[in-house]
């Protein structure tokens, strides 16, 4: 499977340390004093929280656990989290069908949640996820099914606003038809999606027929290329140099006017950060 963006890690630690807050839990995590308690003494979600924490702490084992019980009584974050472990093989043998079908029983379970649903997110990252199986194929297990992968990225895109799936079929457009790959970048990157506003770029400054439009074209390549970090970071840098190498001076500076003004009102913290003197 390609590698995925970790996009929905530190939402899954926030959701059970806030969503799941309440009352105490007579289960701490801890070995109790007089006999054992495992994940069926608990209910699902004290489970999941009890994965959660296990996990943090690195005793990935018992996090297992515990999340396998969460998840096969209806928590579909700690199904989720089994998925992303076995995809990475984070903790266990990494093992794509077991991945793929902790993703399915998800998407089978609560496809039709609410897209505000408190899971929700997870939800449409297990419909992303399949998605990706079914485009790339698992060997000898899941063959690979374009159409079907690209009918489930619709699904999380549309219903769920899920930038990554956006993205995802922006590049499944970007071949066939320019104007839908610009539709699927352009609403990930207004979402704030690295990675679209980078392909949005591209694609608006290979279509743009005067200056101004290859200015806009740029002017995503460079709020991208301001914003790019981790694996992110090399192809983007690369794609922004290129193309910022061809172009006119006056394309240059228009690209540059609108791409400061795009981080000044859409990220005001990256600005500040900017701004600050060095040590």
């Amino acid at each position: 499977m390609p590698q995925r963006r970790g996009k929905y890690g530190a939402l899954f630690g926030a959701l059970i340390f806030v969503g799941l807050a309440g009352p105490a839990a007579a289960f701490d995590g801890q070995p109790a004093a007089d006999s054992s308690i495992g994940p069926s003494d608990l209910s699902p979600t004290e489970a999941l929280r009890a994965g959660v924490r296990q996990y943090n702490e690195g005793r990935k084992t018992e996090a297992l656990n515990a999340l396998q019980y969460a998840a096969e009584n209806g928590q579909p974050s700690a199904a989720w989290k089994l998925g992303e472990m076995y995809a990475s093989g984070d903790g266990v043998q990494e093992d794509d069908l077991k991945a793929f079908q902790y993703y399915s029983q998800i998407v089978r379970e609560h496809g039709e949640d609410r897209p505000d649903a408190p899971d929700a997110p997870f939800v449409s990252s297990a419909f992303v996820a399949l998605g990706s199986y079914y485009l790339n194929g698992i060997d000898g297990a899941v063959p690979k099914n374009e159409a079907r992968a690209r009918h489930i990225f619709t699904h999380a895109a549309s219903y769920f606003g899920d930038a990554e799936a956006q993205y995802e079929l922006g590049r499944m457009y970007q071949d066939s038809s320019s104007r839908m790959a610009v539709r699927w970048y352009n609403l990930a990157a207004l979402k704030g999606h690295v990675g679209a506003q980078a392909r949005l770029g591209e694609t608006l400054y290979t279509l743009g027929s005067s200056e101004k439009k290859k200015a806009r074209g740029l002017m995503w390549m460079t709020v991208a290329r301001e914003q790019a970090a981790g694996v992110d970071a090399g192809w983007i840098h690369d794609m922004h140099e290129q193309y910022f190498a061809v172009s006119s001076e006056p394309v240059r500076e228009k690209a540059r006017l609108l791409a400061d003004g795009w981080i000044e009102q859409n990220r005001p913290d990256m600005l500040t950060a900017q701004q600050l003197p060095s040590q």
